[in-house]
């Protein structure tokens, strides 16, 4: 018994020591041959910054002040112009009998031809203005008194082709203070929930010149408020958002791509979280995150899980189409490694594919000695069941051998 005792004692120390020569030589190549080529999440955010182009305030636009008064030229009420028909009534005190009520359409120099008076410069003005021009053409020269109330029975509208991620895409008619991207997007019922809140305009008379605008920036809009008004057949596409997909894999307990509604932040943390969480066979503590940068580049950044799960580090919004990556390491391979091949049992490390009981059991079954009377080995070499007393070797023993 002595002696069986000392060949156990120096079997687990010929195991301990291949297993510490195993990890010594692990860390080795790792130290000397492994370079962390990753950033942290701080030099991320200010290489993101970097690369943001700096909007121009409108303070320090040239000509202010002409920029202010063309967008509220644009935004401001209805003026009357080529094809619009109006229709006029002249009522006053003057004891001549009030002019019927007449219609006049705008012609492509801007005048309205009206009875007596002839044609009247409108085109332009708002209808209080075109009130007004009436009136000074009948008085005083026809009558003595008169007040001048104009109607705009159809106004002329521009159509334009609007597509992409809006609600109702096609032709939509745009009124003459109305002629602009942004209007346009309105008429087609406004974007839907795809819109990444970009569009890019083709004008029909310029092929080949594209002018794309964010919708979702005021310098956007102020652009879009700048540029010369839509023409007939001009088409406005609204770009659909990429897809909210973020990819998570490596030692999680499901790796998989994860979905989300446009506009719905998701975190580091939160990622973690809908894969399943870590695994909890190994101790993962870092992931990698690649993200794909403006410049056409992937940035992969080192994120510390133990320093965000304790809020020490920023637990970074992840973008569409990061991919959140926890891989192995020294320490989770060898984790790894020791669950795989490695198990303790009375102080007695044994390297082995299948258990002994196992392996005894099926050399006899194979050999043909497992008939009546024969029994097992098992039962030669172990009667007493001391192999089978641990619950764990148990547990271990009942299932299937691996395939080799």
């Amino acid at each position: 018994m002595k002696r069986k005792g000392t060949v156990q004692v120096r079997r687990r120390s010929g195991s301990l020591r291949v297993f510490e020569t195993y990890r010594v030589v692990l860390l080795g190549v790792c130290v000397a041959g492994c370079s962390d080529h990753r950033i942290s999440p701080d030099e991320l955010l200010v290489t993101q910054q970097q690369m943001r182009a700096p909007a121009t305030p409108l303070e320090t636009a040239p000509d202010v002040e002409a920029v202010q008064a063309l967008i509220d030229r644009r935004m401001g009420p209805c003026r009357i112009g080529p094809a619009d028909v109006l229709a006029v009534t002249l009522t006053g005190v003057d004891p001549t009998p009030p002019l019927p009520t007449v219609q006049a359409r705008v012609g492509r120099n801007g005048e309205i031809n009206l009875p007596i008076v002839g044609t009247v410069k409108v085109a332009g003005l708002e209808l209080e203005d075109v009130e007004e021009a009436i009136r000074r053409a009948y008085v005083p020269d026809v009558v003595k008194d008169a007040v001048a109330y104009v109607e705009l029975v159809r106004e002329h509208t521009t159509q334009v082709l609007v597509v992409g991620a809006v609600t109702m895409p096609g032709l939509v008619p745009l009124r003459r203070n109305q002629r602009d991207v942004l209007h346009a997007i309105v008429a087609a019922g406004g974007v839907s929930e795809l819109a990444s809140g970009r569009a890019t305009l083709r004008r029909i008379r310029k092929p080949g010149e594209e002018t794309t605008l964010d919708l979702f920036d005021p310098a956007g809009i102020r652009s879009v408020l700048l540029l010369d008004p839509l023409e007939r057949g001009d088409v406005v596409t609204v770009q659909a958002a990429a897809p909210n997909l973020v990819f998570v894999g490596g030692l999680v307990n499901r790796p998989r791509p994860q979905e989300y509604p446009p506009g719905v932040e998701t975190t580091v943390l939160q990622a973690i979280a809908a894969a399943g969480g870590l695994r909890t066979d190994v101790t993962p503590r870092e992931a990698t995150l690649v993200r794909r940068l403006s410049d056409g580049t992937d940035a992969h950044v080192k994120l510390n899980l133990d320093r965000i799960t304790t809020g020490k580090d920023t637990n970074l919004v992840l973008a569409a189409g990061d991919i959140l990556w926890v891989p192995y390491t020294v320490e989770t391979r060898a984790q790894d490694f020791i669950n795989r091949n490695i198990f303790l049992r009375a102080g007695i490390s044994v390297n082995y594919s299948v258990s002994g009981v196992e392996y005894l059991n099926r050399h006899r079954q194979q050999s043909g000695g497992g008939g009546a009377g024969g029994g097992l080995l098992q039962d030669s070499f172990d009667p007493f069941g001391f192999m089978g007393r641990n619950t764990s070797l148990q547990t271990l023993t009942s299932q299937p051998p691996p395939e080799p």
